[in-house]
């Protein structure tokens, strides 16, 4: 199941790659760069009854972006990247009534239409990320049947999620960057989560919401969008 959803992960990052050399084709000047990245993130889960994002994992990736202009003013980017997001909540710890670990493993593969700040190096990237879930749950929920009970017997996600995300990056030195990406969900990630509070009975949608802290590594032109101001009066 695992080595059939990856496949088609990378089926969609290839024609997602060649949709966007394609687009950028008739540009003047285009220059493609290609970077590494790592880091962790931090998750919740909207419709759980827990707040809080409590949730840590890693993520970690790939990407390539395009300049859009001669000034590095505009850049559009695409990665494929591993995450690990979740719902995790200690009652011992909080005002919620039960414990629950859920590790949800996504490919995210999401693109991103940057605007670059030349004096500051911040850049400011909207986009829209693609999620597949590789792997469903096995975890165990604890929980004090007094007051609250989910229900734990069936803790199926969908495989599909999408989201709308916000990213700043700006640079640390040289080729190294530093990122922090927000994203939420538009769709559900779970349907119908039953429960039982109080004596009534309820359900609700999953949403996921995730903010990821990232350093990236762009290969070869380690300077190359690292002008400065005196450079950029030169060109």
């Amino acid at each position: 199941m695992v080595l059939r959803d990856f496949n088609y992960m990378k089926h969609t990052l290839a024609l997602l790659i060649l949709g966007l050399m394609v687009a950028a084709t008739p540009l003047r000047a285009q220059r493609f760069h290609a970077y590494g990245l790592g880091g962790a993130i931090t998750s919740q889960v909207e419709g759980d009854e827990l707040k809080g994002f409590k949730h840590w994992g890693l993520t970690g990736g790939v990407g390539a972006f395009v300049d859009l202009d001669d000034n590095d003013r505009w850049n559009l980017a695409i990665e494929t990247d591993y995450s690990c997001r979740g719902i995790y909540n200690n009652r011992h710890n909080s005002e919620n009534l039960y414990n629950i670990r859920l590790n949800l493993h996504y490919v995210d593969i999401p693109l991103t239409l940057f605007f670059h700040d030349p004096y500051g190096g911040l850049r400011i990237g909207v986009g829209l990320v693609y999620s597949r879930l590789l792997s469903q749950p096995h975890d165990t929920v604890t929980y004090n049947p007094r007051y609250f009970v989910p229900d734990t017997t069936d803790m199926s996600f969908l495989k599909n999620d999408l989201a709308p995300a916000v990213e700043f990056r700006f640079n640390v030195w040289k080729g190294l960057q530093f990122s922090v990406r927000y994203q939420y969900s538009i769709i559900p990630i779970k349907r119908d989560w039953h429960y039982e509070f109080a004596g009534k009975t309820g359900s609700n949608n999953f949403y996921g919401s995730s903010v990821a802290f990232r350093l990236l590594w762009q290969f070869g032109e380690e300077n190359s969008h690292n002008y400065s101001k005196k450079a950029k009066r030169r060109r």
